[in-house]
C-alpha cells in the first residue's frame, strides 16, 4: 500500500517550514500537502479549481488544520467536511494558537478529532508535533487506511 498523504492547511510560512521539519526529522515517509487558507483546502480535497484532476479517492492519512485562515477558517472548513460523506471520516486535528474556550468548545462540538494549541516556543512546538507525528502515524488506527472512500 503506498503511503497516504499529510494535509497541512496552515497560512504561516514559519510554522509550515516548523511542522514540515519536525516530521521529517522522524523520517516520515509520507507526502507533505502544504496549503495556505481554507479555500484551496477545500478545492484539495473536493477536487475542484486548481485542483480539478486530483484523485478524488486519494484522501489524505489526516488533515492538520489552522483555525485562523484566509478566506475561510480552519471551522468553516471543518464544518463542510464533516458535512460531506466523502470527508466525514478523515482525522483533522486543529493546530493553533489559539486557547480560547469558545474556539476549543465549537472545534469539538463540529467534529475535529484533536484540539492542539502551538507553543510559542520553538522546542516545545517541535516537540508537540513530533508528539503528533507519533500518535497519528503510529499509535492511531484510521478508519481510511487501506480504503478509497
Amino acid at each position: 500500500m503506498k503511503n497516504k498523504k499529510i494535509l497541512l492547511v496552515e497560512d504561516s510560512p514559519d510554522d509550515q517550514e516548523l511542522i514540515r521539519m519536525a516530521f521529517e526529522d522522524g523520517r516520515v515517509a509520507n507526502e507533505f500537502v502544504v496549503l495556505s487558507d481554507g479555500i484551496q483546502a477545500l478545492d484539495y480535497l473536493f477536487c475542484r479549481g486548481a485542483y480539478a484532476g486530483r484523485d478524488i479517492s486519494d484522501t489524505p492519512l489526516f488533515i492538520l488544520l489552522d483555525l485562523k485562515l484566509p478566506k475561510l477558517n480552519g471551522l468553516e472548513v471543518l464544518q463542510q467536511l464533516r458535512a460531506n460523506p466523502q470527508t466525514a471520516l478523515i482525522p483533522i486535528i486543529m493546530l493553533t494558537s489559539s486557547n480560547e474556550e469558545q474556539d476549543i468548545l465549537t472545534s469539538y462540538q463540529s467534529g475535529v478529532n484533536s484540539y492542539v494549541r502551538k507553543p510559542v516556543d520553538f522546542n516545545q512546538f517541535t516537540e508537540a508535533v513530533k508528539q503528533l507525528k507519533f500518535y497519528w502515524l503510529i499509535l492511531n488506527e484510521s478508519p481510511l487506511i487501506g480504503n478509497n472512500i
